[in-house]
Parts: C-alpha cells; sequence; structure tokens
C-alpha cells in the first residue's frame, strides 16, 4: 500500500512540474510560458477590446498574442527573420496546420481555412510571417483584419 502511495504521489509531481504551454485558444495566465519557452521579451498594450502580449524573440522575430476580455488567446501572430516555435504557439491547433502544410508542401503561402480555425503563413528565408485565430474566440466587434 505504501509502495502505491508513493508512486502515485510520484506521478503527481512529476505530472506538475510539466511546464504550462501557452498557445491559441489558452488562457492568458499561460502567456509567460510561451515567453519563457522561447527566451523573449514580453511588451503587453492594450488594444479597444483585447489586449496583445507581444514577445520578441532572441532571432530578431516578433510574436504577438491576442487575448480577449474573457482572458483567452484568441489569436496569434509572428513576423521576422526565423519561425517561431508554432507547436508552441498553435497549440491544440498545430495539428491542423501540420496536416494542411503537408498538403501544400513547397508553397511560399499557405492558406488553412475552416470553422474553427483559421491560418495565413507565408515568406521566405529571413522574412517569415503569419497569423491564426479561432474564429468562435473573436471578442465581438474585433475582425480578422485587426490580427497582424
Amino acid at each position: 500500500m505504501r509502495i502505491a502511495v508513493v508512486l502515485v504521489l510520484s506521478v503527481l509531481s512529476q505530472a506538475a512540474a510539466l511546464p504550462a504551454m501557452a498557445a491559441l485558444g489558452a488562457d492568458v495566465a499561460s502567456v509567460e510560458a510561451d515567453r519563457a519557452h522561447m527566451k523573449g521579451e514580453l511588451r503587453v498594450t492594450t488594444a479597444s477590446s483585447y489586449q496583445i502580449h507581444e514577445i520578441q524573440l532572441p532571432s530578431g522575430t516578433l510574436v504577438r498574442e491576442y487575448v480577449s476580455p474573457a482572458g483567452k488567446v484568441f489569436a496569434v501572430s509572428w513576423r521576422g527573420p526565423a519561425m517561431p516555435d508554432l507547436r508552441q504557439t498553435l497549440g491544440d491547433y498545430f495539428d491542423k496546420f501540420q496536416a494542411a502544410s503537408g498538403v501544400h508542401s513547397g508553397h511560399h503561402h499557405l492558406a488553412v481555412e475552416q470553422p474553427e480555425f483559421v491560418l495565413h503563413s507565408g515568406g521566405h528565408m529571413r522574412a517569415f510571417a503569419g497569423h491564426a485565430y479561432v474564429p468562435a474566440l473573436l471578442p465581438p466587434g474585433v475582425t480578422p483584419a485587426e490580427i497582424r
């Protein structure tokens, strides 16, 4: 019995030590996990009905995470000489991105437009840009054109 308790406590402590991953659709509190993972500097600005958490990466790439008044990351964007870690940035939506990019490999522009997820990405070496958002999480009055 004692061994079982020690084993359960060990598994729980390891699970608690796993890093939180901020991502598209995640809570605002997890943005710090992105900043730390990407080793970037964070700056927060306020727009009319949302916040923009900008993470400047050492590579020069700028990642923006758009946070709704409800505290959810409803969109992300990136621009710079290197692609950010999209697995980190897109979270649960990364698989949708990966499936679409496999179909369109070799293209300089990728567009994924599904009811639950939209992504546009393009560029070439040292000049990448893109954005992704969850239409259902867009705050009232916010349009996709505001995500840059």
